[in-house]
């Protein structure tokens, strides 16, 4: 009788064990990871924050004070899918021993790159690091540079607590997101990566005040020079190219004509009734470009705003080849943002200039014109300046806002 109890014993104790195991989670993934990524041959450390269960996994990259979120996602035993639908790129990794291995697949940058290895394990925060010693490079600086696009100089917008440094390069199409590190062996070295836009940044101080300004991208390293604004004017060095003045219109008293296809093969002209007397934003777009990104949230909330009013929005978007047959990428991308205007489709990025012939030393992503009530061109505004770039982010939304307002109260 007793070795038929213990039998009965041993035979519960195992289904318990059997039924708690089954209600565990095979892999626990919900926490913030921190890991790095390789681009070809450059390690770049990146965070990402994974919540939610086995069937609906959510992740985001975190972009200084902002995130890029993924559309779906779920966790399969130990392997972990997240989709990126908004930029076409997808997370596969296996989960293993509280790290993730495995690779990001999509197009990154002007190659034409599908995968990108990476590795990620829990975040640990790190001691806050000694500020004794360390310099400070708060502030505003001038990269001296001679761009493809024909700019002279970019901004260097720097935030420092102590050791710890966030910053952002801007540029005349817009930043580079939130660069992020701290103050290590003599230099200060930041990053960023969110998906997209891999940057190592190597940033150490001049015996002449100015910064050594190593930068590491897509197209390679770059040894740049930085110095504060005034002192860069005392040197005599250009400033950089103001938004509101790179490109033009070729004839200011000639309308802006343009005739594409929307989403869905309706062809869209700028002399359609809709348009007619209503103020407009043509949004030069692309779903593959990071700074459209970031503009598209402001353009939906403005539309949002002021449609009632008499603004309406056209987003004119240039896709890659592969992905003007189905416009899966940029179909994801009105979703992600809500974008409730007119999206019209271009053609491929290399006939921007051939499709809109109008407009003089058009080479910058996003681009937006603003046309009155009477049909003509007001102004063009170059790029878009993220939260990541401090205060030129509010500044650049308060003057098209001010603008837009202005030419809605004209002639009503």
């Amino acid at each position: 009788m007793k070795s038929v109890w213990h039998g009965v014993s041993r035979a519960l104790a195992l289904l318990l064990v059997l039924t708690f195991a089954a209600l565990l989670p095979s892999q626990t993934v919900s926490r913030l990871w921190q890991g790095t990524v390789d681009v070809d041959g450059l390690t770049i450390p990146f965070c990402i924050e994974i919540s939610g269960n086995s069937s609906d996994v959510r992740g985001a990259f975190l972009n200084g004070d902002e995130r890029v979120t993924s559309t779906s996602g779920h966790l399969d035993g130990d392997s972990l899918v997240l989709n990126f639908d908004e930029y076409a790129e997808t997370l596969r990794a296996t989960v293993t021993n509280d790290e993730l291995k495995g690779t990001i697949e999509g197009k990154f940058g002007p190659a034409p790159r599908s995968t990108l290895p990476f590795e990620a394990k829990p975040f640990v925060a790190e001691k806050d690091a000694a500020a004794a010693g360390v310099p400070s490079i708060d502030g505003l600086w001038e990269i001296e540079v001679k761009s493809p696009k024909g700019e002279s100089a970019w901004r260097f917008i720097v935030r420092q607590s102590g050791a710890d440094v966030s910053a952002a390069i801007l540029r005349v199409d817009g930043d580079t997101g939130a660069l992020t590190g701290k103050y290590e062996e003599g230099k200060f070295v930041l990053s960023h990566f969110s998906g997209e836009r891999p940057y190592l940044l190597d940033v150490s101080v001049r015996t002449d005040g100015g910064l050594d300004v190593v930068l590491n991208d897509y197209s390679g390293k770059h040894e740049l020079v930085a110095y504060r604004p005034a002192d860069a004017r005392a040197r005599g060095l250009p400033e950089p190219t103001d938004p509101t003045r790179h490109t033009r219109v070729a004839d200011p008293s000639q309308p802006l004509v343009y005739n594409f296809p929307d989403v869905d093969g309706h062809i869209v002209s700028s002399s359609d009734a809709r348009f007619r007397g209503k103020v407009v934003l043509v949004n030069i777009t692309g779903s593959w470009c990071p700074n459209c990104h970031d503009e598209a949230p402001f353009l939906a909330a403005l539309y949002r705003k002021y449609h009632s009013r008499g603004l309406e929005i056209v987003a004119l978007d240039f896709e890659e080849r592969e992905q003007l047959q189905r416009l899966t990428r940029l179909r994801a991308f009105i979703k992600h943002y809500g974008i409730e205007y007119t999206v019209l489709v271009g053609g491929e990025p290399d006939v921007l200039n051939q499709k809109l012939p109008q407009l003089v030393n058009l080479n910058a992503w996003p681009t937006t014109v603003v046309v009155g009530r009477d049909g003509l061109v007001k102004a063009i505004y170059v790029g878009f300046a993220s939260a990541a770039s401090g205060e030129f982010n509010p500044e650049l939304k308060q003057q098209l806002t001010a603008q837009i307002e202005s030419l809605l109260a004209a002639d009503q």
